[in-house]
């Protein structure tokens, strides 16, 4: 049995990522600092039969970090797959963001995809797996809106970070690639209480070139690829967003 852990694992784009793996037969660790969201997502990837646990982590405290990679190792065993999949946003004008509000999202986004990583890593080595790691940047990464100013660091921090790892954990054979997702839905993916049904106008359709706006099983899919069909890809960034970043769109 493989097992996976995925952080930020009970919401969104992080919930079709256990679900995925789940029903690919992996047994799934989850971390996401939302209870209630964590409960549900739990009961949900054991009605799939998987095996599974729920830890209440903030990815922005080493603490929570370590304590969950060794209840994961306890319980489940050494994860053949990491997904560091949390994230969180603070959309704030530039001249008005703050050294705390832009620390908060690099602690989470970017240093959290770090102390993960490292604490997977260790436990692989250890355990003599030859693992995959997967971290979720954004098309933000490389085009901006305004505001994003620390979100847009942070996935960029991901995309180096990225290659930095893969180069340094090859020798141990594990692969480290990550994936830039563009437009993905999550508002029907979030918690029961939450959950609102998706409305998307003709015009959000056509700025994709495949005709509709991303959904959450897109990148539940692709981090499947990356973790079983990939064997030959490390250190690279998967862009998945309908081809919206490519298309050219003129100002009226």
């Amino acid at each position: 049995m493989k097992i996976a852990a995925v952080t930020g694992g009970a919401q969104g784009i992080g919930r079709a990522i256990s679900y995925g793996f789940a029903r690919a037969g992996y047994a799934v660790s989850i971390a996401d600092p939302e209870e209630n969201a964590g409960r549900e997502a739990l009961e949900a990837v054991k009605g799939m039969g998987a095996q599974a646990i729920y830890v209440k982590a903030d990815m922005s405290r080493p603490a929570d970090i370590t304590k969950w990679m060794a209840t994961t190792v306890k319980i489940l065993g050494t994860p053949d797959v990491l997904v560091n999949n949390a994230g969180i946003m603070r959309n704030v004008p530039f001249l008005k963001l703050t050294a705390k509000e832009f620390d908060h999202v690099i602690a989470v986004n970017l240093r959290g995809t770090f102390l993960c990583s490292q604490a997977a890593a260790k436990a692989m080595i250890a355990a003599k797996i030859k693992g995959a790691i997967i971290n979720m940047a954004s098309t933000r990464a490389f085009m901006s809106e305004r505001g994003t100013e620390a979100y847009t660091a942070s996935k960029g921090g991901i995309v180096a970070l990225t290659h930095g790892m893969a180069i340094s954990l090859g020798s141990h054979g594990i692969r480290v690639n990550a994936i830039s997702p563009g437009w993905i839905e999550t508002s029907d993916w979030q918690f029961s209480g939450r959950a609102t049904k998706p409305k998307h106008s003709r015009e959000d359709r056509e700025q994709h070139p495949v005709g509709r706006v991303g959904r959450p099983e897109d990148i539940a899919d692709a981090c499947l690829f990356l973790a079983e069909h990939a064997s030959f890809m490390t250190g690279q960034n998967v862009i998945i967003d309908g081809g919206m970043s490519v298309k050219m769109i003129y100002a009226e």
